[in-house]
């Protein structure tokens, strides 16, 4: 609902009824399966907020028997995000599955081929170094979408380096194996229960294309990418997450090194990116959100001008495959 003035835009307009909400999503949800001919849902559990609420979603809509959690670590995976995963399965009285997808990444080259485009900017990098990308902060005011390689030595010592769009595209094409080796354990899963599998974006990643094509992006259903990411916490308390899931900053855990989401791809906390993000999409003055938000009329612009670019860049993200002639006999 848009403010009836621009002076009162506040995190206030973000506010939502989260009992109303769950029984819509749960509805919504149970129409959906219907529909699909599956008899439950199958999920990946990371241990952040928003696969920790969707879980708890596909419990009240199906009943914890119905709900088939998997959690798939790798070899650079922090250890407290299987701990939190068991933590939510167990707090919903679900019976979780683990699948350790290190060895398959292992065996596809995944880490080799990431460590060989590092090595073009930081030739020593090999076994007991560590790293991560990051992007510069649009607070800092240069280079808001300039991405960074940071790397780790065995003694701890970091450095920062600028990477070309080779050793880029080449980190992150590594990578994505991981996101695309946990959807097909999640389908193998949903094949043999008859299950769907549940998406877990929020409303920012959703619209903002932070997800793997064919990778986390794949699923049957998306229940919460609606929801801006403060509504989910809003969710994730109403539904009883454990506490420790709400406290976690968001995280990407892909990394070698630890790594929040605002680090490596929106560049401003979620509360924020949020008011931002809600102020663009309902026509809200760049002054009160910039009020509400902390930042500067300046700021604002800038990160208004970057959500438009994402959307632009990641907008084959959500494409159906393209062909050449529209065959009319299978539905879209």
């Amino acid at each position: 609902m848009k403010p009836e003035a621009a002076t009162s835009f506040s995190a206030a307009a973000l506010a939502i009824d989260p009992a109303a909400e769950t029984e819509r999503i749960a509805k919504a949800l149970r129409e959906q399966l219907r529909s699909l001919r599956k008899r439950g849902l199958v999920l990946g559990v990371s241990g952040g907020i928003d696969s920790s609420v969707s879980t708890a979603l596909a419990a009240r809509a199906l009943g914890a028997q119905n709900v088939c959690c998997l959690f798939m670590p790798e070899n650079d995976s922090d250890p407290e995000s299987l701990r939190l995963g068991r933590l939510v399965a167990e707090t919903f009285g679900i019976e979780g599955i683990v699948e350790d997808i290190g060895p398959a990444l292992l065996a596809m080259g995944c880490y080799e081929r990431r460590d060989s485009f590092i090595r073009k900017l930081v030739p020593e990098y090999g076994p007991g170094w560590a790293s991560k990308i990051v992007i510069s902060n649009a607070l800092e005011g240069t280079g808001y979408n300039i991405s960074w390689l940071v790397v780790q030595d065995p003694q701890g010592r970091q450095s920062k380096h600028r990477m070309t769009p080779e050793v880029y595209l080449g980190i992150v094409a590594a990578t994505n194996m991981k996101q695309r080796t946990r959807k097909q354990i999640e389908y193998y899963h949903a094949d043999r229960l008859n299950f769907a599998v549940i998406g877990t974006p929020n409303r920012l990643e959703y619209d903002q294309g932070f997800f793997v094509k064919n990778g986390d992006g794949a699923a049957d259903v998306k229940p919460i990418a609606h929801l801006y990411k403060s509504q989910v916490y809003q969710l994730a308390e109403y539904l009883g997450v454990p506490e420790d899931v709400r406290r976690r900053p968001p995280t990407t855990d892909t990394y070698s090194l630890a790594q929040t989401q605002e680090e490596f791809y929106f560049s401003l906390p979620y509360d924020r990116m949020d008011l931002c993000l809600y102020g663009l999409n309902h026509d809200i003055p760049v002054s009160a959100v910039a009020e509400a938000a902390s930042l500067t009329g300046e700021q604002v612009r800038s990160v208004w001008a970057d959500i438009a670019a994402k959307r632009k860049a990641t907008r084959y993200l959500h494409l159906q495959p393209l062909l050449v002639e529209k065959v009319g006999e299978v539905a879209a």
